[in-house]
């Protein structure tokens, strides 16, 4: 009993340094990119730095304005979301609640297969067919564009959303359908009314997640987008995310550059911080 109990310790403080470990790396990674993006902000200004419209660190006047990567990733996030999710959850109620086990079986190994290509490879077929096709369908001069972004974004979250979205409805006990069910509810019914919101934590789980892949999407993004700083004023317009800036430029950049592309990753960083702290409280405030 000892021995055992002993052992249970062991592994209690085994997890318990994981977790250190982890929290210990979230706080290393906040402390290091406050310190290195609070200088260059303080040397350009705040409300220059988040509300310019022009970013130019090669200009004789340089400007450091990043208003355009900000409304980019918002838009760019919001459009994978709405095109993804949807097609997503309505994915994951078919496989969870209504396919045969082997439909079921293969089509989770076709998602597991999505999840595992790199996302340079999403760029490139992006940017080899996605691109191509959107020049060709809409006429414009160059299918790099805020669009691109959007429908390979969307492609790249659906795996996060499904899988977790069908594990959350298959942890769903059968006893609630079956109760629904012989109160005269239909399949459909039963399926929307009473598991989908039976298992709405780990739903919503699983879009704050594709949220997440979303917005930290570099090189995809860089591929299809066009990579240029511009204001998002269209879906045919080529852009800049976050992301993309820091990726392109930290190579070569010095200076006031490399300083306020630090600035540009804290920003991303106190965002992505910022809207899972929001999404966390009102998934607690519709749980009570």
């Amino acid at each position: 009993m000892k021995k055992k109990q002993m052992i249970e310790n062991v592994i209690h403080g085994l997890f318990f340094m994981l977790g250190l470990i982890t929290v210990g790396g979230v706080l290393l990674i906040t402390v290091y990119l406050v310190i290195s993006g609070i200088p260059a902000i303080h040397k350009i200004g705040l409300i220059p730095f988040l509300f310019g419209t022009e970013w130019a660190p090669t200009k004789a006047n340089p400007q450091y304005g990043i208003l355009p990567f900000i409304l980019t990733g918002i838009y760019g996030t919001a459009g994978a979301v709405l095109l993804g999710v949807p097609v997503g959850f309505f994915t994951a109620v078919y496989l969870s609640k209504v396919a045969n086990p082997k439909i079921k079986e293969l089509i989770q190994s076709f998602i597991s297969l999505l999840a595992g290509i790199p996302s340079v490879v999403y760029g490139l077929v992006g940017m080899l067919i996605l691109v191509a096709g959107i020049q060709r369908l809409f006429y414009v001069s160059d299918g790099a564009s805020l669009l691109a972004a959007m429908l390979v974004l969307a492609i790249m979250i659906l795996p996060s959303v499904i899988k977790m979205s069908v594990t959350a409805m298959d942890a769903v006990p059968k006893e609630y359908e079956d109760a629904s069910l012989a109160l005269g509810a239909t399949r459909i019914e039963t399926y929307f009314r009473v598991s989908v919101p039976a298992a709405k934590s780990g739903i919503a789980a699983a879009i704050v997640l594709g949220i997440g892949r979303a917005i930290g999407e570099a090189m995809a993004v860089m591929m299809v987008a066009g990579n240029a700083a511009n204001m998002p004023n269209s879906l045919f317009q080529s852009v800049r995310f976050l992301t993309g800036a820091v990726a392109g430029e930290m190579s070569y950049a010095g200076g006031l550059q490399r300083e306020a592309l630090f600035s540009v990753a804290l920003v991303l960083f106190l965002f992505i911080m910022l809207l899972n702290a929001t999404l966390n409280f009102f998934l607690k405030r519709g749980t009570k």
